[in-house]
């Protein structure tokens, strides 16, 4: 039996981003601890100056977000840490004592009072990079606009430019930044268009029920995770999910069955009812 792990998006990285700039921002990193297998795989030391030894000592500015990516700015120093999650890699704020949340690769431990931030990341999919420029980081320059600061005019003006099926399209962060597999599934439910539509078939009405659509979803997401994540932010609420990964269940809007297809790894759901168009052979 496959699992899929919930990969963290734009909703849940914007509220870790709120709770850390509130709960870190300002204090001074007193140790960093580095796991002696995982931190291997999942630390990447772009400055020279050593991860561990670089960031000892170091005081956290302001946490920001950039699609995927948290940036940790140390106002005081000439570097920039930034973590990718990936599919299932996420941060744990707690006392020392607080048992492990998972598998923790990197620990950064903060005096007065004593609490860790801790990385745990079972599939060891992830990267957390020490870099003095962000450009040196795999794929970075290479985001489009922040879904939810993207104007409606440039929103279809870049949408024009790619090809395909329209969920694939979403979930490209070259044309914008911070959408996932859950959340482009959530989108295209509250847009009611079939997530295997080509975009080349959309009408302009449809665009622009698309863009509602992506606004709409994220940011009610991120008032949600906001009030059931609360501090706890290696939690990954989702319970407010429409359709992803309700496959059987009640379609919310309509009642009836949501369909849910399982290729490449990935799960889309949907509700063959609210979303019509698009004949794919294999739905559940």
């Amino acid at each position: 039996m496959l699992h899929f792990a919930p990969m963290p998006e734009l909703p849940e990285l914007e509220v870790v981003r709120e709770v850390l700039t509130r709960r870190l921002g300002g204090r001074r990193i007193e140790a960093v601890t580095l796991a002696p297998k995982g931190a291997a795989v999942v630390v990447r030391d772009l400055t020279g100056g050593g991860f561990a030894a670089s960031l000892t000592g170091a005081s956290l500015g302001d946490v920001r977000r950039r699609g995927k990516f948290l940036l940790f700015d140390f106002p005081r120093a000439p570097f920039t840490l930034a973590a990718n999650p990936k599919l299932v890699g996420r941060f744990q704020l707690c006392a020392p004592a607080e048992k492990k949340a998972g598998p923790v690769h990197v620990t950064l431990t903060f005096a007065s009072p004593d609490e860790q931030l801790r990385y745990v990341d079972s599939k060891q999919m992830g990267q957390l990079y020490l870099t003095r420029d962000t450009r040196l980081i795999p794929t970075f320059d290479e985001m489009g606009p922040e879904a939810l600061e993207i104007n409606p005019e440039e929103f279809r003006r870049r949408l024009k430019s790619f090809r395909g099926e329209i969920k694939g399209i979403l979930t490209r962060a070259p044309f914008v930044a911070g959408i996932g597999n859950a959340y482009a599934d959530e989108i295209l439910w509250q847009a009611r268009l079939h997530p295997y539509r080509k975009r080349t078939k959309l009408t302009e009405d449809e665009v622009d029920a698309l863009y509602r659509a992506m606004r709409q979803t994220l940011t009610e997401a991120v008032d949600q995770v906001r009030q059931e994540m609360a501090d706890d932010i290696h939690l990954k609420p989702r319970d407010f999910f429409a359709v992803h990964m309700r496959g059987g269940q009640a379609c919310p809007r309509c009642g009836n069955p949501i369909s849910e297809i399982t290729a490449n790894q990935r799960i889309t759901s949907f509700c063959r009812t609210c979303q019509p168009g698009g004949l794919v052979q294999g739905v559940a």
